[in-house]
């Protein structure tokens, strides 16, 4: 019979390369129409729920708890095992190196409280599950995140804008890397704890070695300057999301790295996407986007194809 797996948040960025990667493993993939579908009645027959719905910041509060039971009660009902994509805000700045499977849960933040709450629930509810936990996401398109809309917003100047220290190791995770982890997971579901915490290691890079990663992927040269953080603080009284992404600021000052030995162990035939053939990908979407609204020509000594 062939497995089945049910996405929620299926547009979303890692629910679209889970739903990919699903797909070429030979599942039978449903991806959950929010507007339309019964969340009881489409997980009846999954043997995996991805749950990758993930509201904006601005509704955690309101949103985060009540979405999560939903889905654990949906699971509960049809006995499927899912995979929760977790980030790292669950810890403390101080938390020793590297961020695994036992480092304690002792954000204190807002926002880390309610991610801790979230996979307390899960812990707590006899539904099987593996916490999928990466930094930051390096999609292979245009998304809201840090990445394109902030750090390489002037990779055509020659420049990244990077939001904190440039000395700090931060953690990222590429996407289709990630959703393929996901996928041999699910294929092993039988033979893992009833509760599994597995961390996606990926990249881990300084705002520094980002640019230099970058000017190797692309044939030019590429300098690190610091963002500022000045707008995002006038911006606040207006703007509701300026309040959450200053109260993460953290994560780019603090350095951090994820163990990745419970992936080696788990799935020890996986390999990473090698860094530079991931950031040749991003770079090209990233240049195109940025030169055709420019209105400028292709930059000369470019590796990439920008047509």
């Amino acid at each position: 019979m062939r497995k089945s797996v049910l996405i929620l948040g299926a547009s979303g960025r890692f629910g679209r390369h889970a739903a990919d990667a699903f797909w070429n493993a030979g599942w039978s993939i449903r991806a959950f129409d929010r507007q339309h579908d019964d969340l009881m009645q489409s997980a009846r027959n999954a043997d995996v729920i991805i749950a990758a719905w993930n509201p904006a910041y601005t509704d955690w509060a309101e949103q985060l708890l009540p979405l999560h039971r939903r889905i654990i009660a949906a699971a509960k009902a049809s006995g499927s095992t899912v995979i929760l994509p977790c980030n790292v805000y669950v810890y403390a700045p101080d938390a020793p190196l590297p961020w695994g499977p036992d480092t304690p849960h002792e954000a204190q933040n807002p926002m880390g409280r309610l991610r801790i709450e979230v996979e307390t629930l899960y812990r707590e509810s006899g539904v099987r599950t593996v916490f999928l936990r990466a930094g930051d996401f390096i999609d292979t398109e245009s998304t809201d995140s840090w990445l394109d809309k902030v750090i390489l917003q002037p990779l055509h100047k020659g420049h990244i804008s990077y939001p904190g220290r440039l000395d700090a190791p931060h953690s990222w995770a590429w996407l289709p890397d990630m959703a393929q982890v996901a996928v041999h997971l699910a294929e092993a579901r039988a033979d893992l704890a009833p509760i599994e915490e597995v961390c996606f290691e990926g990249y881990t890079l300084t705002g520094a070695e980002l640019a230099q990663a970058l000017s190797a992927a692309t044939g030019l040269p590429v300098c690190t300057r610091s963002m500022p953080w000045w707008p995002l603080h006038l911006a606040r009284p207006l703007w509701p999301m300026a309040r959450h992404l200053i109260e993460m600021r953290y994560l780019w000052d603090t350095a951090h790295r994820l163990s990745g030995d419970k992936l080696r162990d788990l799935c020890p035939a996986y390999r990473d996407t090698p860094l530079e053939d991931a950031l040749v990908q991003v770079a090209q979407y990233v240049l195109r986007d940025r030169l055709k609204h420019s209105g400028k020509p292709p930059l000369p000594g470019a590796r990439l194809r920008l047509s």
